[in-house]
């Protein structure tokens, strides 16, 4: 099990007991980026909402979520089917569509999906199955607090760059032209399930290894929900805690003095049942920075407990539990071309790498690498290019293929 580092932010950018000094909180997320490609954010902007801005992710809205999710995947399955995901990234995706890793998966992923795009002026760009219609509003709010929170770590990892504060994140967000953001309901049935009959336990996976196409992902959690799996530099696969542990890591200047200050306290956040929000680097930004901001490949399994065959039967009658998780992808917006990073920490990355040979950075290189007289990708080429790779999309509807 890995222990990644915990890292409060102060998610409106207000100035209070909590934001930290944002140059050493965004050195902290820099660090963990280029280390791992992962790291925790906490929310104790909860604790102070005196101004009434409402900008933090309370846990009555990551609870109510999560109702709405399970309302939507527990709805009969034709209905689902009439909001099958298309071309443009956005609907429903059954069992088995998306097939991640086909290169060590024999069948695809062993999860559904729910996939929501842009809102603007608080609608959803896309139709809403009857089960979530009544409660587009919600959607449309959780939707921005995403925005909000991916926009504040894109100001603190271009501070620690050396950068414009605004420079990623006036490149993202719907307000600032059309995304292809996608925020996410996923749903993995327990071995308990009939959807699991063909399951084998020594080859298949709950959601194949791949890593992310945005920029970034926020990704919320169950308790006691665990099956995430990160790939390590040495080629192991780690499994990631839905609670991290606090460590000596996580120092005074990127956490939070809220409550009993200083040290995270766990006893407090659990009784809260609200785990920090992981977030991850997408291949994206690590193409923007030419591999310096790490998009780490990952996958989701099943519990050991499950997976082992001399206790599987009775784990899957008594202790087997569906996974449930919301996963926010930010991309930027379609037109951003992906021009190098004007930032001198990254180009003295790209110095380094290119005294190496073979080295494979992001997904199709790094934007540094650009051939002169070529014309740099945009962001919605760049995920073009991601997504052919998982799907292939006939008349008829979505056919699984290799990636190329």
């Amino acid at each position: 099990m890995i222990q990644l580092p915990v890292i409060n932010i102060n998610i409106s950018g207000r100035s209070g007991n909590n934001g930290g000094d944002d140059g050493a909180v965004g050195k902290a997320m820099l660090e963990a980026a280029t280390r791992y490609g992962f790291f925790y954010i906490d929310h104790d902007d909860a604790c102070d909402d005196s101004d009434g801005g409402g900008d933090y992710f309370s846990v009555e809205d990551v609870d109510w979520m999560f109702e709405l999710s399970k309302k939507f995947f527990s709805s009969p399955r034709e209905e689902k089917a009439q909001y099958k995901i298309g071309p443009d990234n956005v609907g429903w995706s059954g069992m088995h569509t998306e097939l991640l890793d086909p290169e060590h998966q024999r069948i695809g992923d062993f999860k559904e999906a729910m996939n929501f795009g842009d809102f603007k002026d608080g609608k959803a760009q896309q139709p809403l199955p009857p089960s979530l219609a009544a409660f587009e509003p919600d959607l449309n709010r959780f939707s921005s607090l995403c925005n909000k929170t991916c926009a504040r770590i894109l100001q603190l990892l271009a501070l620690a760059l050396e950068i414009p504060q605004t420079y990623f994140a006036s490149r993202h967000g719907p307000s600032n032209g059309t995304t292809e953001s996608i925020l996410r309901f996923l749903f993995y049935p327990s071995l308990s399930s009939p959807t699991m009959s063909n399951y084998q336990h020594d080859r298949d996976v709950r959601a194949g290894a791949h890593s992310d196409y945005g920029s970034i992902t926020l990704l919320f959690q169950r308790p006691g929900q665990h099956g995430l799996e990160i790939l390590t530099p040495e080629g192991t696969w780690a499994s990631v805690p839905v609670w991290p542990s606090s460590s000596p890591s996580s120092s005074s200047s990127s956490k939070g003095e809220c409550g009993n200050g200083g040290e995270r306290d766990d006893v407090r956040a659990r009784d809260n049942r609200l785990p920090p929000i992981l977030i991850n680097i997408g291949d994206v930004l690590s193409y923007w920075t030419d591999g310096l901001l790490k998009s780490t490949v990952h996958r989701v399994v099943f519990p050991h407990s499950e997976r082992d065959p001399s206790t599987a039967t009775r784990v899957a009658a008594n202790l087997a539990q569906d996974r449930y998780s919301i996963v926010f992808f930010c991309h930027p917006v379609d037109d951003t071309e992906l021009v190098p990073v004007p930032s001198a920490v990254v180009a003295t990355h790209r110095q380094h790498q290119s005294v190496l040979t073979a080295t494979k950075v992001g997904y199709g290189g790094g934007a540094g690498s650009l051939q002169p007289g070529k014309r740099a990708l945009t962001a919605k080429e760049h995920l073009e290019q991601r997504l052919a790779a998982t799907y292939q999309f006939e008349k008829e509807g979505i056919r699984l293929t290799a990636p190329s």
